[in-house]
């Protein structure tokens, strides 16, 4: 055992117990008593608060690691000597004070009840949250436990995701899509004593685990009125009400033992192979990268122009918490929320309702607002069309000169002017996004067909890129720093290293800096395997930086398609060029992994049920006009799937022809491929919640079509045995 100084008198023995576990024994008054802790390594195998607490008392040395997989733990911060890595770390409540001081009259939230518009400011929001966390107090919400909420965006989801911090609690959201199953896992797992869920079908979820879950004290709902009065089930109003006599000196006690390097949230990963992990993130990592990145973004704070943005993506995600809840509040901006029916259709109308300055889409909402202009566009008259054509050559051309930063090109052409009075500036307010400075995609990949869509219509899209375990963003484009396909730059005070690089510069990209998450919940292995010995963060996907420093994704580790012929494919840039050759084509998933040759999934652009999610077998506007410019009549996905359609069938192997004769290799060309019956979706599974592609399901799902790729016959019609082209 290392020495540690001179212990203090009151202890009488230190006995060695197992591992590096010991028993100190102590003089008290009311007796011996023993009392377990681990050595310098500060991970106590019950409580690390408690062990920290002990080395303290004992005059031992306190040394966090930059890891820990306990609720309590603490970490180590990656602080730097100079920059943004060397500000002071700050909590939550520090954070929303000292928003509060400098923005307490200016609107933080925003949303709707029926046709009239709702407000709070700052400094009621502040109160709002310390009253949330009273009566989560009031209720039993112990320390490190968790509050789950599951439901849509709104002012009480933050309200109750800041109120369990500010009671010393996690906050946890769920995803909506959960079924009880998946809720009761994650409830078990963060320890969930309250949860606070939207409305009847989501407390339906609940109410059949309830019995499931040891730690559940309380479920509040709140939205619509309850239909059933059971004990421990509060509205929103009654939940508000708990804690409004109770004193502040317990809350204000338990905010300020809080500090920036233990943990406030739990965000939990989709689960898309296994059980969901829940991503440990600390105060710092929320304040630091929100500061970060709105740095990064050049955000004005409120008092010179204050910036507004819509929050519709689902808060499970970190995406979504970061910009719409921790970015805002650190430049006084304001949030307003959508309806719940936003990704259905309505988006748009708030859009246009509240115009953000900033937005934040996942790549299909992006693509979805790219159909449904192409459709517009194609009923539009021959004059318009041929207009908004030679609009978009000129926007893309003056766009893409300046991404390049061509100096050469002189002034912005005259063309351009006219361009943005004629088309560009009617687009963007039929968009609400006349006021929008900033777009932003990110969460899954987006294809360059779109990107290059959006920059024609002078709406540069900029990517970023991070994940969960780096509290949201690593690298952001930036309007100064922008490349159609790369994710920008690491925001300020963060580094990326590329890990075991090949010949062409592609190597694993790993993270460093205080965005950097504390570590699994309960998960020392997941843990060590995400974490390296020195602390980077290793993100399992593959990049490569250009010569200005921009990286750029070449594809997922996971996700690489190693053949039998020992070949390594990226599936991603193969199944992007699919799309962009065929603009029938919604998805694409390229299969292949110890396989003789590489064959493909399709599924066709169709109809979405606005209340399921569910795909329709009705094609989309600009799916039918693709079918009629080949001749066909084709209405319906299941009039084209599994080869049905002659001529679809023919265009698309024509389009596969085309992306084949781009392939580096033999080895990178789609041999064999089959349109599915039916489009990938949130609702069907084959997607996750950020719409990426869930390829472990949907392998399991079509294995009966994937196996009849690799029958033994020969990689030479595009068709499966069982699909064989139609006669004429």
């Amino acid at each position: 055992m290392r020495r540690h100084g001179h212990l203090p008198a009151c202890v009488l023995n230190i006995s060695v117990m197992t591992g590096v576990c010991f028993v100190i024994t102590t003089n008290r008054a009311d007796g011996p008593s023993q009392i377990q802790y681990e050595s310098h390594v500060v991970i106590g195998q019950e409580s690390e608060a408690s062990s920290i607490m002990i080395m303290s008392l004992l005059h031992l040395p306190v040394s966090p690691r930059l890891w820990t997989t306990h609720c309590d733990g603490a970490v180590k911060l990656r602080m730097g000597d100079s920059g943004l890595a060397a500000e002071t770390p700050l909590t939550i409540n520090q954070m929303f004070t000292s928003a509060v001081e400098r923005f307490g009259d200016f609107v933080a939230l925003g949303w709707k009840e029926g046709e009239q518009q709702k407000t709070m400011n700052y400094r009621d929001y502040y109160q709002t949250c310390r009253s949330a966390a009273k009566s989560f107090l009031k209720l039993g919400l112990q320390r490190y436990h968790s509050v789950g909420i599951l439901g849509f965006n709104s002012a009480e989801w933050f309200i109750a995701d800041i109120g369990a911090i500010l009671a010393g609690g996690f906050a946890v959201g769920f995803y909506t899509t959960n079924s009880p199953e998946a809720c009761q896992y994650v409830a078990e797992n963060c320890k969930a004593d309250i949860m606070v869920v939207e409305n009847h079908k989501q407390l339906q979820k609940i109410l059949q685990i309830e019995d499931k879950l040891p730690h559940l004290k309380a479920i509040i709902q709140y939205k619509d009125t309850l239909k059933e009065k059971r004990p421990n089930l509060y509205t929103w109003a009654e939940f508000m009400e708990l804690g409004r006599e109770e004193s502040d000196a317990r809350l204000d006690a338990i905010i300020s033992s809080q500090k920036p390097n233990q943990c406030c949230t739990l965000i939990y990963t989709s689960g898309t192979t296994g059980q969901p992990k829940g991503v440990m993130l600390s105060h710092d990592n929320l304040t630091w990268t929100a500061l970060s990145t709105s740095r990064h973004v050049s955000l004005t704070d409120a008092t010179q122009a204050q910036e507004i943005v819509v929050s519709y993506l689902p808060l499970s995600h970190i995406a979504a918490q970061m910009v719409d809840i921790w970015v805002t509040m650190r430049v006084g901006g304001a949030t307003y929320f959508a309806q719940p029916d936003a990704l259905k259709g309505s988006l748009v109308n708030t859009l246009k309702e509240v115009r953000p300055t900033a937005f934040m889409g996942v790549p299909r909402v992006w693509e979805k607002m790219q159909e449904k202009m192409k459709s517009a566009g194609a009923k539009s008259s021959t004059v318009r069309r041929k207009v908004a054509a030679w609009a978009k050559d000129v926007g893309l051309q003056t766009n893409l000169t300046k991404m390049n930063q061509n100096t050469a090109a002189g002034r912005t052409p005259l063309g351009y002017h006219i361009a943005k009075k004629l088309v560009f500036k009617k687009v963007r307010k039929a968009l609400g996004l006349d006021r929008c400075t900033k777009c932003y995609t990110g969460a899954a990949p987006i294809t360059k067909e779109t990107l290059e869509f959006f920059l024609s219509l002078d709406i540069p899209l900029f990517e970023l890129y991070g994940m969960s375990e780096s509290t949201g963003p690593h690298t952001i484009s930036r309007p100064s720093a922008f490349k159609l396909t790369s994710c920008g730059k690491e925001i300020p005070g963060c580094k990326t290293k590329l890990h075991n690089q090949d010949e062409e510069g592609n190597g694993e990209i790993c993270f460093w800096g205080r965005h950097v998450f504390m570590g699994y919940l309960n998960m020392v292995e997941r843990t060590e395997e995400s974490l390296d010995a020195e602390g980077w963060l290793h993100s399992g996907d593959l990049g490569k930086h250009d010569e200005n420093g921009f990286l750029f994704i070449t594809g997922r580790i996971k996700e690489l398609i190693i053949t039998a012929g020992g070949e390594n494919v990226p599936p991603v840039p193969i199944e992007d060029e699919v799309k962009e050759a065929l603009p029938i084509i919604s998805n694409a998933m390229l299969i292949g992994d110890k396989k003789k040759f590489l064959s493909m999934l399709l599924t066709i652009k169709c109809q979405v049920n606005q209340e399921s999610g569910e795909p329709e077998d009705e094609l989309t506007p600009e799916a039918v006009e693709f079918c009629r410019k080949l001749g066909s009549n084709a209405t319906r996905v299941s009039e084209i799937a599994g080869g049905r359609d002659r001529a679809v069938h023919a265009a698309i192997q024509k389009g596969m022809d085309k992306v084949n004769e781009k392939a580096t290799s033999n080895a990178q060309r789609v041999q064999k491929w089959v349109v599915l019956d039916r489009d990938f979706s949130v609702a069907g599974g084959e997607l996750g919640p950020t719409m990426k592609l869930k390829r472990p399901v949907v392998a399991k799902m079509y294995k009966e079509q994937i196996d009849n790729f690799y029958k033994q016959l020969s990689p030479t019609t595009p068709t499966t045995p069982d699909t064989p082209l139609p006669p004429k």
